[in-house]
């Protein structure tokens, strides 16, 4: 188990994480000292307990946020599924479609053929 200090308010904090996301928990911190040092300048040191609670805040709102994106982001993939799949089935159907009417031309031609060389 791995063990990284991380920096929030000027003050460090020793925290345990599993092996290999030491570099991925410090970026995380980071965040958070940044919210914690913009509502510091903002609000002053109202206690560290508040500070967090306040970032910790700001970053539930970035996540909402996110995910309110992801959900849109989802839903626009899936109508651009259907749209593709129902493109792909016109596709088709008018390929078939086409498919008749080259065989139906290539009969009419042997006929015409057919009838060329009996005359």
């Amino acid at each position: 188990m791995g063990q990284v200090t991380v920096l929030v308010n000027e003050k460090a904090y020793m925290v345990s994480c599993g092996d290999g996301e030491e570099a991925h928990l410090k970026d995380l911190a980071a965040h958070v000292n940044l919210h914690v040092t913009d509502l510091a300048r903002q609000v002053g040191q109202v206690g560290e307990t508040r500070l967090l609670l306040m970032a910790s805040l700001l970053v539930a709102d970035e996540l909402s946020e996110a995910l309110a994106k992801v959900k849109m982001l989802e839903a626009d993939i899936e109508q651009l599924t259907q749209t593709r799949i129902a493109a792909l089935e016109r596709s088709r159907d008018a390929e078939d479609l086409l498919a008749d009417v080259l065989d139906n031309a290539a009969r009419r031609i042997e006929d015409i053929a057919r009838r060329v060389e009996a005359a």
